[in-house]
């Protein structure tokens, strides 16, 4: 029965092109955020960075995998009225500044020339590792960029400008050096879906804020702040993402239906011709959320494969008795050695401690002389039960068994 499933799992393997169905098969997720403008009067465009910044920590990326770009001249500002805050809404519910924020590229550091640097991996070497994108083949990377632009262009600090040729051919060499599995382009600014115009490399998906020709709006403003706090297309994508969870089947064609013009009052766009995914098919997870990457621990693995090998039947390669054997003396070993050293450390006699152990009262001297006992008899129980195990006469068919029937995890 169990290899009739195997050549059904197969033959679906093979059938998903067929049926349209392609999963994703990256292993990790990461984030680069960046706020291309600066002075008090842009509040709002740190107020959006840091708002994608909390959303994705909170649905799991960590911050050695967030890379965050932003001027950082808002928090501290002679003008703000509430010092080492940011808020993205008038009822100053969340500070998005906070105590945890770790901020990668801050003031002059945010250039064009460091962005693109940031995408093609191309430091020096005594670039720290922090401020580098680390990715792979099997990275979805979710970019997000928000400030001041026009036509094919995006203004970096006022001072220069990054053009969508910059952007697509930066792609490209991801591409071509195998630094990405899929990417999620989305941009927040002023004539928006022209900045992936020029895009060529494949599996990339974008969306922007607004057409050609159209201004992308801000949210609201603070009367106490006096500035606005969010821009429109930034405030209704945070709100569909409040109500993800980690295990969310929400896809990203959900969250894309959400733009209306009523709501964010221009023309969001969306490019998806170079990206190989249905839309239905791709969860908001995929590029929001972490990639849990559970590898069991070595002592785990064999006690699962111990267990597994006596169900079966297989006496061939059974290798349970020296695994348990080795795992009890390494462990011994280990904590004989660990009193040693917090003795020597310690410079002081062994002392004498009392313990209550089903309700009587125990006097237990601790020393190198006296603590190794109780593990020598743990030995001795263990080979003991492994002389046991290996009397026991194996059936020749295996019998069905539960998850509670097969042995604990160690």
């Amino acid at each position: 029965m169990l290899g009739i499933w195997r050549y059904i799992l197969i033959a679906l393997s093979v059938l998903q092109p067929v049926f349209g169905v392609i999963e994703s098969k990256h292993t990790n997720n990461w984030a680069v955020l960046v706020s291309t403008s600066r002075f008090w009067f842009n509040y709002r465009h740190m107020a959006n960075v840091l708002s994608m910044y909390r959303t994705v920590k909170r649905l799991g990326i960590p911050d050695s995998q967030i890379i965050l770009m932003l001027s950082d001249d808002v928090a501290c500002n002679s003008r703000n009225l509430f010092p080492g805050s940011v808020f993205n809404n008038q009822d100053h519910a969340i500070d998005l500044y906070g105590d945890s924020v770790e901020v990668d590229y801050r003031g002059y550091e945010v250039t064009v020339e460091n962005f693109i640097r940031l995408l093609t991996d191309r430091w020096y070497e005594d670039q720290p590792k922090s401020k580098r994108l680390l990715t792979d083949e099997n990275s979805n990377i979710f970019i997000y960029m928000t400030g001041h632009g026009g036509d094919d262009f995006l203004k970096f600090q006022d001072a220069e400008e990054i053009a969508s040729e910059d952007i697509a051919d930066a792609f490209e060499q991801m591409y071509e050096k195998k630094r990405y599995n899929e990417i999620f382009f989305m941009v927040d600014t002023c004539q928006a879906n022209t900045m992936y115009s020029k895009f060529y490399s494949p599996n990339i998906l974008a969306v922007g804020s607004s057409e050609i020709d159209e201004s992308s709006y801000s949210h609201h403003s603070d009367v106490e702040i006096g500035v606005a706090v969010i821009d429109r297309f930034t405030y209704y994508s945070l709100d569909f993402l409040e109500g993800i969870e980690k295990d969310s089947n929400t896809t990203l064609q959900d969250l894309f239906d959400s733009y209306t013009f009523e709501k964010v009052h221009s023309h969001a766009g969306i490019r998806k011709d170079l990206f190989q995914r249905d839309l239905k098919d791709v969860l908001i997870t995929d590029f929001f959320a972490n990639v849990q990457n559970v590898i069991p621990d070595q002592g785990k693995d064999e006690f699962i494969s111990a267990a597994d090998s006596k169900i079966s039947g297989d006496n061939k390669n059974d290798s349970f008795v020296p695994n348990i054997l080795n795992l009890a003396l390494e462990r011994t070993a280990w904590e004989s050695e660990k009193i040693r050293e917090n003795e020597t450390s310690a410079g002081v006699s062994p002392f004498t401690k009392t313990s209550k152990l089903n309700g009587n009262n125990w006097i237990r001297q601790e020393g190198s002389s006296t603590n190794t006992y109780p593990h020598i008899i743990a030995v001795i129980v263990v080979l003991f039960t492994s002389t046991i195990y290996c009397l026991i006469p194996r059936s020749a068919s295996p019998t069905s068994t539960t998850k509670g029937q097969r042995l604990p995890y160690m």
